[in-house]
């Protein structure tokens, strides 16, 4: 297997599409060596969710679709990227927050920290943006 890896998938903003992004994932993630029961998968998995309902609850219209990027350095990380073509950036609440909507990015930044990894957010060419999370990829080279 190559040491570099990456998938993508396009897909319309929907609610129907957030499990398809997740699903898309997990088949992926399989093909490079994390079984869908292994405990990154599952927070792999949960942020794409995350990700992907933001992207599809808080473009307002504004993005017809999204897209979920993998990037895999089996040397040092896992990156997971979501875009949109919204030009608004997610807010970034602070980890004790109590209220009951908007707390996604508040789940990803934790589950990122848990795992020895970061969040960013790049610009794109349209105006919209890409949340990344990168992530330590620690699965063996089959």
């Amino acid at each position: 297997m190559a040491d570099h890896q990456e998938a993508s998938v396009t897909l319309p903003s929907a609610p129907a599409s957030v499990p398809e992004a997740r699903a898309y994932v997990t088949d992926v993630l399989a093909e490079w060596g994390l079984g869908a029961g292994a405990e990154a998968a599952d927070t792999v998995r949960l942020i794409v969710s995350e990700l992907a309902t933001n992207a599809v609850e808080h473009t307002v219209g504004q993005s017809p679709t999204f897209t979920v990027d993998l990037r895999l350095d089996r040397e040092q990380r896992l990156e997971i990227g979501v875009t949109d073509s919204h030009p608004k950036w997610p807010r970034w609440l602070p980890l004790a927050t109590q209220q009951d909507s908007g707390r996604g990015m508040v789940i990803v930044r934790c589950l990122a920290a848990e795992s020895g990894g970061e969040v960013f957010v790049t610009p794109t060419a349209d105006g919209g943006k890409t949340v990344w999370i990168a992530l330590p990829w620690t699965v063996p080279v089959r």
